[in-house]
């Protein structure tokens, strides 16, 4: 099978890539490197913009299957350039129904349900609270028609593969940082729930969606964790770490709880709960000094991007002719 890893050099990419080239798939990856300096990895790539069609078509020509990531991803990344996130989350989707009918496994986001208290499964009702969600909720509809698989992941953690830029803006990657950095943790309310999946889970499911026939959304997490939970997992992990709750108004009002049920009992697929390993794997990473600057603006999606405004993702809706224009201009 022929896949086409659109946005494949991210951060679920990189584990993904990493598990498909180990497969039988031929595989190729599609991305414009909005978040890195080169792609180095040895399989098939093609540096373009998921919303240049003309430079996409002959990929998607080529593929049996589509596994869509292209996307500006975080409430406040796609908050930064709206009208750049509306146009690479959503008409750059509409742009891929269009164009291909083949096989198409898409990543949306369990923050489609805000803020909500019970259990929620794929019927329950959606509350979209920001711009990223909301974009998301709007792929799912013009992907409903087609052979796609759409995946609503649950609040990613963890380190994906050895190449990928390592992303510290996640609530579980954020607090195993802080608390190496300022021993100590600050927990805003701390009875909010989120879904937890690590990026490695992600990409397996991906890798298992391929080969399946079912189609629609479905789920996925490993287990729902509590703010505060999580604070003290972290806090095993570092024994003389402080945690203060403070219950202060915060900006982030989602609170939700999934279950993944659909997925395993539908698709067979279920995330083993890799949550101490990916504490782990985080502290291991910044304690060997593996990471010169903890606080470099590239290991979050806003703090990269909104200090990167001219970067031909933004200035033009092809990276090719974007980044002709960005050198011209900087020779």
């Amino acid at each position: 099978m022929n896949v086409l890893l659109v946005g494949g050099g991210g951060y679920v990419g990189g584990a993904l890539t990493d598990i498909l080239a180990a497969s039988v798939h031929n595989i190729r990856v599609y991305d414009a490197l909005l978040y890195e300096d080169n792609f180095r990895k040895p399989v098939d790539f093609v540096y373009g913009d998921a919303r240049d069609l003309t430079r996409l078509k002959p990929q998607l020509e080529w593929a049996d299957a589509v596994v869509w990531l292209a996307a500006i991803v975080g409430d406040g990344a796609c908050e930064i350039r709206p009208e750049i996130t509306a146009s690479i989350n959503v008409d750059a989707v509409r742009g891929l129904v269009d164009n291909f009918d083949g096989r198409i496994v898409f990543l949306s986001t369990c923050s489609v349900y805000g803020a909500q208290d019970k259990i929620l499964d794929e019927r329950s009702p959606t509350n979209p609270l920001s711009l990223y969600a909301r974009t998301k909720l709007e792929s799912e509809s013009i992907l409903a028609d087609s052979n796609a698989i759409i995946f609503r992941l649950g609040t990613l953690y963890g380190i994906g593969d050895l190449f990928s830029r390592v992303r510290f803006d996640l609530v579980v990657n954020t607090l195993t940082v802080r608390a190496f950095m300022h021993g100590k943790i600050n927990v805003f309310g701390g009875d909010q729930y989120r879904p937890l999946l690590h990026v490695r889970s992600a990409a397996e499911a991906i890798r298992d969606a391929l080969h399946l026939e079912q189609s629609g959304i479905y789920n996925l997490k490993e287990q729902n964790y509590r703010i505060s939970d999580l604070a003290e997992m972290v806090k095993q992990h570092f024994p003389d770490i402080e945690i203060n709750y403070t219950e202060l108004p915060f900006e982030d009002t989602r609170n939700y709880r999934v279950s993944s049920d659909l997925a395993s009992d539908d698709l067979g697929i279920i995330s083993p709960d890799r949550l101490n390993h990916g504490i782990q794997e985080i502290k291991e990473l910044i304690e060997n000094n593996r990471i010169v600057d903890l606080d470099d603006p590239r290991v979050s999606n806003a703090g990269f991007l909104s200090r990167n405004l001219d970067h031909p993702v933004f200035t033009n809706g092809s990276v090719i002719e974007g980044k002709e224009m960005f050198e011209t201009r900087n020779n």
